[in-house]
């Protein structure tokens, strides 16, 4: 069975703006993405004081994502018209999503970047499928967790979303402790982690677990 792909528009932009891009997003660029061969679903992360976004589309396999560059640059470009900032495009391999249920308007998502060695990624996905998902499950406002990779790059991204944003500070213990004590253990360096408003949500990917 094909692997689902992934690509993010991360957008450093205009805070005054992030209200407007986001309603360009939901209301211009998802109906165009989803008319595309392949297209499952899109999201959006917003962090409204910085102006940092991540738009996030979901594919079918990786012939859809590559048939899709072209429409998906011009929509990015279009979009930081709105945002203001830079897009940077990144794709990805979905390794694992895990729900309690779908995320909604304003859930809170914290998102963890790892780096380990190229050969390890499959080791990093396990941990955080084997030793982090399982504690979510426990944890009040648990909506969901994805997981992401860049083989070649030896990077993994993790997004786990709750209901609310009093919930995500509630689980920042457990998250620290898996950066900093835990992933360390198994050649796995945190990068960067960072909270976001979870502005819209269609991403569609289905349960891997």
């Amino acid at each position: 069975m094909a692997r689902m792909h992934a690509r993010t528009t991360v957008i450093h932009g205009d805070p005054e703006s992030v209200d407007e891009g986001i309603a360009y997003v939901r209301d211009e660029v998802m109906p165009r993405m989803r008319a595309m061969d392949g297209c499952v679903g899109l999201s959006m992360l917003a962090d409204r004081e910085s102006g940092h976004c991540i738009v996030t589309t979901s594919w079918a396999d990786e012939a859809a994502l590559r048939a899709s560059e072209d429409g998906v640059r011009e929509l990015a470009e279009r979009t930081v018209q709105t945002l203001g900032g830079r897009p940077e495009l990144e794709e990805w391999e979905i390794a694992a999503m895990h729900r309690v249920h779908e995320p909604h308007p304003a859930t809170a998502c914290r998102v963890t970047w790892l780096r380990s060695d190229p050969s390890s990624v499959d080791r990093a996905v396990d941990a955080v499928r084997l030793s982090l998902m399982p504690k979510l499950e426990d944890l009040p406002g648990f909506c969901s967790v994805s997981v992401m990779v860049r083989r070649a790059d030896g990077l993994t991204v993790a997004a786990v979303s709750y209901d609310t944003r009093e919930d995500l500070e509630k689980a920042s213990e457990g998250a620290r402790e898996f950066r900093e004590e835990f992933a360390p253990t198994m050649g796995i360096q945190a990068q960067d982690t960072a909270a976001f408003e979870v502005a819209i949500a269609h991403l569609r990917v289905p349960e891997t677990i």
